[in-house]
């Protein structure tokens, strides 16, 4: 659902497409609790239509309080609402550019591009101050002419909305509401390259304001046309644009490829064309001479670059990393590499590991004939003939004739007030596209890429009438089995929209390809004619790149801005009493001593110690030291570094020290009497720590910060927990821990928070520091190592694959799409560094990230659509790579078919993230009711516009028959329900998860598998090397499907309950658990005894066979039927009453009702 309610205004870490002012740089920031952010936030556009720009204003006072509810399905005032944002579009001014990035690398917000692009700037309109972080400070590489670049900018100014007392700001004063946006070069309302869109809604005069309960979506009855056509491939600048210089237009650039294959061939996969300093793309040398500009992105240059790659310029300046990547700019560039200097010959091709039919999980295909690859025979070998365009491509290959037998099966109407068994007997599989079999082989998985809509709407507006989100769920550094990597001198990527070439591009001939994304020809480099796994010339639609959706490439050094850095750890320790009383030190210290071989890196790799209570502590661990010094720094006001180059050590020079002071921590600070915390002065001394490389600071902190910089309040009204009134104090109560994340994401430093906290340490405040730094956030409840030996174990747990799994660094990500389609809002940790390119300081294995999607222009002009994401990271050896992945849905114009190929558990997440981002911006009850609303939405819409089935009751396409329970158990998680006694951290923390976690992993923690384990037989059980894997079948989250002579597993993600009957079988307890009756089984069990029984063999093969399919491993807990514990094993039940929700038959009626209304 697009933004309406659901976009972001000042919520953790979603952004709509501008919803952080400038471009993603920090917003002018008042200092103290006093901050409050904006609350109001009214709900725009449609599913797909870019949400209503927000701001944070400096007036906090005149936030207007929540309207009533607005009608439910009242959608008249959403569509002139958009049409009329459309005319105003066309007077917008242009702005120069102003602030990007935060802190020390961005210029000064006065200085204006070399060289205007457009005539039409009105100079009466001065970029707003942004004092904060205008330090008048450039980094030592990159130019502030050519930062700025041709950028041109559509500028808002906020309109007099229509509600009674919110005062906007003057323009052009201190809180001076303009919002640059980036424009590309595409038609007004259409995105041509697939990145964000360049029209934005603005609340016209005279049009109501969309009122606040509303649902999370509001729906446009029609969109405009573009105005201009577009030719795929060429650039047409907005109207309100063209100007002289419509770069990118007639200035093509073809790359002479040398026709003899010497690796020396001069490739740049970055155009590295030299272009004039601002102007127009008038200089450029002749396309094969290597040149020294580094062609940079949408983001920040259309024009001009002079940051020189090859002086060995390097530096975390945040817009340059756009050029690494490349920009989606129709700017000409040749896809090549400049490898002048690093010839090497073929041979020397290096494919570690890499199977022409790559997938991953159980679909495994081990087909590894080239005889998948798309292009069918025929067509390919006649060279002469041109292929066919992608909808003739589609029908060549058995077309999207669809899977008659599916189809019907997911479109089946299903009455929910009849039908009670909803459940699939297996946990439900992402839904197939319905594509030819030979795009199917080569899809990415749906672990890595999943869509909420396996077919895609032609338009915006059909989308509306289905009335269900677009959006897309990605999971892109997940540990894979199986990953092909390519080492090649020539990366091949369109010239126009710099996609990489993938399994869904067409090959015209052998010499040149069509893009898949914006349709332009390109050619095929010579490099690439040659097939290093085959050995063979001429085939290039063999390559592994063309046969595999998820590939990754070693990457040159034109994606590098300063050699890669080491592999760096800081660990930041609370020493405080607080923190001695919980007794965490000791089994971390345990924990980094047992695994420090582990740790991910080189013989590069440097650590670092830095302990705080009220004062902050050093340890230089230089070699040569016969025991680690201590340096205390009392002034926590102004906090130094003692010494520059003893702090942070390489591990492998300094391991004995390292091993020393581990050893010796814990019982240095044993005696500790001092309660007080210094965090964010501790903060503050790592950053400037880490700052000359980069790398991951890990954070332990066990109470409210209290002393200097960033000391805290505590805002929780412990009698207010169970309230069914709004839910306070969700957001943070200052922005330092924001800002100084902003500082630490602009040093590619990233900040992981481990908070193992008894009392309040208000969450929401701390959680910003990793949010925005692209860090992890791990919360321990009560953490106590003797009184609470669950958490314990789960934090033992936690950190032992903390310190061992994978890691990237410096990091940057951007997602592409098809032509026609648009990203506008973000979800998850990371910095929008430019309207597009999220900043990843750190990236690791189990963090997850959601995007939502508009259809900016019909699709009909093609019959597949497709999305691909490319991670630009440096590995913990140093290595620059590119983890590239590629998935292809088909394009369908009929509605029933959009319900068919709907992805139910997708659409929850994405509406779980979307919910989030409400209860912050506006209101708890706002987001629960826009989820109920989401339900009444999607049953009315399916039944007026495709049942055709007069009969009363609840009825939903077969496809979405879940999703009325799925959103029953959202709103009675933690994140969102109200009327039980929640702790503040606890909710968000909850809300931290939703935001971050894989969707496997979610799904499993909002609607638990249930299973029964005393009866299972070998029907249908999986044979696994000499191992029988029974199956059985999923329950029903209701107590009714439980029974006292039974033992049934429960796996909520990171834990299972295995809760046991008080007249469950002797036998199984025996030979299961060990002991000889119910009334033996000891009250705290969290393990399953290995006993050579068949049964137990059999319930622990189950267990772990759902224990391999995720990377961490789960706890379990063995629960009494009369035990304490079993409160929270009930509370997973989601579908019976709780003490203040209704069950999932009241909700159905509830449903039914709101629908009659």
């Amino acid at each position: 659902m697009s933004s309406p309610g659901f976009t972001n205004l000042n919520s953790s870490v979603s952004y709509s497409q501008n919803s952080t002012p400038n471009g993603g740089a920090a917003p002018p920031f008042q200092n103290g609790p006093a901050q409050t952010y904006q609350s109001m936030y009214p709900p725009t556009g449609c599913y797909g239509a870019p949400p209503q720009q927000q701001s944070y204003p400096t007036i906090p006072a005149h936030s207007t309080p929540a309207p009533h509810k607005a009608p439910i399905t009242n959608s008249a005032h959403s569509a002139n609402y958009y049409q009329s944002n459309h005319q105003q579009q066309q007077h917008h001014h242009q702005l120069p550019q102003h602030h990007v990035a935060p802190s020390q690398y961005s210029a000064p917000s006065s200085s204006v591009p070399p060289s205007q692009p457009h005539p039409t700037l009105h100079s009466s309109v001065p970029p707003p101050s942004n004092a904060q972080y205008n330090q008048q400070q450039h980094p030592p590489y990159a130019t502030p002419g050519s930062y700025y670049g041709q950028q041109s900018y559509h500028s808002q100014q906020q309109q007099q909305q229509q509600q009674p007392n919110l005062v906007p700001a003057p323009a052009g004063g201190p809180g001076a509401p303009l919002y640059p946006i980036v424009s590309y070069p595409s038609a007004p309302g259409s995105s041509q390259y697939g990145t964000l869109s360049s029209s934005q809604s603005t609340s016209a005069p005279g049009v109501p304001p969309t009122q606040m309960g509303a649902p999370l979506h509001q729906y446009s009855t029609s969109r405009p046309a573009p105005t201009t056509a577009v030719q795929p491939g060429y650039s047409v600048a907005p109207t309100s644009q063209l100007g002289p210089t419509v770069n990118g237009q007639g200035s093509t650039v073809h790359q002479h490829y040398d026709q003899s294959h010497q690796a020396s061939l001069s490739y740049d996969s970055y155009g590295r064309v030299t272009h004039s300093s601002g102007g127009a793309d008038a200089d450029r040398p002749p396309s094969g001479t290597p040149s020294t500009s580094v062609h940079s992105s949408p983001g920040h240059h259309q024009g001009g670059d002079t940051s020189s790659s090859s002086t060995g310029s390097a530096s975390p300046v945040p817009n340059s990393y756009d050029s690494l990547e490349g920009g989606n700019y129709p700017d000409s560039m040749p896809p090549s590499n400049d490898m002048t200097n690093q010839a090497a010959p073929y041979g020397s091709y290096g494919y570690p590991s890499m199977e022409p039919a790559y997938q991953q999980g159980p679909a495994s295909h081990t087909d590894s004939s080239p005889s998948h690859d798309l292009y069918s025979q025929s067509s390919y070998q006649q060279y002469s003939q041109p292929f066919p365009n992608l909808s003739q491509l589609s029908a060549a290959l058995g077309g999207l004739s669809g899977v008659p037998e599916l189809e019907v099966e997911a479109l089946r109407p299903v009455n929910l007030l009849q039908e009670r068994n909803l459940l699939p007997p297996r946990p439900l599989e992402a839904p197939e596209p319905n594509l030819s079999p030979d795009l199917k082989k080569v899809n990415c998985s749906p672990h890595t890429f999943r869509c909420t809509l396996t077919s895609i709407p032609q338009t915006q507006a059909l989308l509306n009438k289905a009335r269900l989100p677009l959006g897309l769920l990605l999971h892109p550094f997940r540990d894979l089995q199986q990953l092909p990597v390519i080492t090649s001198n020539t990366i091949v990527r369109c010239r126009s929209c710099r996609t990489y070439i993938n399994p869904f591009v067409t090959f015209l001939d052998q010499r040149r390809w069509k893009c898949n994304l914006c349709y332009r020809v390109n050619d095929v480099p010579d490099e690439f004619m040659y097939n290093p796994v085959t050995r063979s010339y001429g085939e290039p639609h063999k390559r592994p790149e063309v046969q595999n959706s998820t590939v990754e490439f070693i990457a040159s050094s034109d994606y590098m801005l300063r050699p890669p850095q080491p592999a760096a750890y800081l660990f930041v320790l609370d020493v405080s009493h607080n923190a001695v009383e919980a007794g965490y030190l000791k089994y971390f210290c345990e924990l980094l001593l047992d695994n420090l071989d582990k740790l991910p890196g080189d013989t590069r790799t440097r650590v670092g110690f830095l302990t705080f209570d009220n004062t902050i502590h050093f340890y230089n661990l230089q070699e040569g030291l016969s025991q680690p010094q201590m340096l205390v720094v009392s002034d926590i006001d102004d906090v130094f570094i003692p010494s520059h180059d003893s702090l942070m050590v390489n591990l492998k020079e300094s391991k004995e020290l390292v091993k020393d002071l581990l050893t010796s921590l814990p019982a240095m600070f044993s005696q500790s009497r001092e309660t007080h915390s210094a965090l964010g002065p501790a903060l503050q001394a790592a950053f400037k720590l880490m700052s000359p490389t980069g790398g991951r600071v890990t954070v332990f902190q066990t109470q409210l910060p209290t002393l200097g910089a960033g000391a805290l309040q505590s805002r929780e009204d412990p009698n207010q927990r169970s309230s069914t009134k709004g839910v306070q104090h969700l957001g943070p109560a200052t922005d330092f821990y924001k800002k100084l994340a902003l500082d630490c994401s602009g040093q590619q430093i990233g900040v992981d928070l481990f908070l193992l906290s008894s009392q309040y340490a208000d969450l929401a405040s701390l959680s910003c520091i990793s949010k925005y730094s692209a860090g992890s956030i791990f919360y321990y409840p009560s953490f106590h190592y003797i009184h609470n030996p669950a958490q314990l174990e789960k934090f033992q747990r936690d950190l032992e694959r903390y310190f061992t799994r994978k890691i990237g660094f410096e990091a940057v990500m951007r997602i592409r799409c098809t032509k026609g389609l648009s990203i506008h809002t973000f979800h998850g940790n990371f910095f929008v560094r430019s309207t597009d390119l999220l900043s990843l300081a750190n990236v690791n294995p189990d963090s997850a990230f959601a995007v939502q999607m508009s259809i900016e222009d019909s699709l009909a002009d093609s019959s597949l659509a497709c999305f691909q994401a490319a991670l630009l990271y440096t590995s913990s050896k140093g290595k620059r790579r590119i983890r590239v992945h590629t998935l292809c849905l088909p394009v369908v114009n009929q509605l029933s078919d959009v319900y068919a190929g709907a992805d139910v558990q997708a659409v929850t997440c994405l509406l779980a993230n979307m919910a989030i981002d409400r209860s912050i911006s506006s209101s708890l009850s706002d987001a629960r009711d826009a989820l109920v609303n989401a339900v009444v939405d999607l049953v009315s819409a399916y039944k007026s516009n495709v049942s055709n089935l007069q009969q009363s009751g609840l009825v939903v396409p077969a496809a979405m028959r879940l999703f009325p329970v799925y959103i029953l158990s959202l709103l009675k998680q933690k994140a969102l329900r109200t009327g039980t006694s929640t702790r503040l951290d606890e909710r968000v923390f909850a809300m931290c998860e939703f935001k971050t976690q894989p969707l496997q992993q979610l799904m499993r923690m909002v609607h638990p598998d249930l299973y029964r384990l005393d009866n299972m037989s070998d029907q249908g059980a999986l044979h696994l090397n000499d191992t029988v894997v029974p199956q059985p079948h999923l329950l029903h989250l209701s107590a009714e499907r439980l029974s006292r002579d039974g033992a049934f597993l429960m796996d909520c993600g990171y834990v299972f309950y295995l809760w046991i009957g008080k007249c469950c079988s002797e036998v199984f307890i025996r030979d299961v658990l060990g002991c000889p009756n119910y009334a033996s089984i000891p009250p705290n069990m969290s393990h399953i005894p290995e006993l050579e029984t068949p049964l137990s063999e059999r319930v622990r093969a189950f267990l772990d066979w759902l224990q391999d399919n995720r990377a961490f491993s789960s706890m379990i807990h063995i629960v009494k039927d009369d035990a304490s514990a079993k409160a929270t094993f009930f509370q997973h039940l989601v579908e019976d009453r709780s003490e203040s929700a209704s069950s999932y038959y009241e909700f159905l009626q509830h449903i039914q009702q709101q629908m009659s209304k």
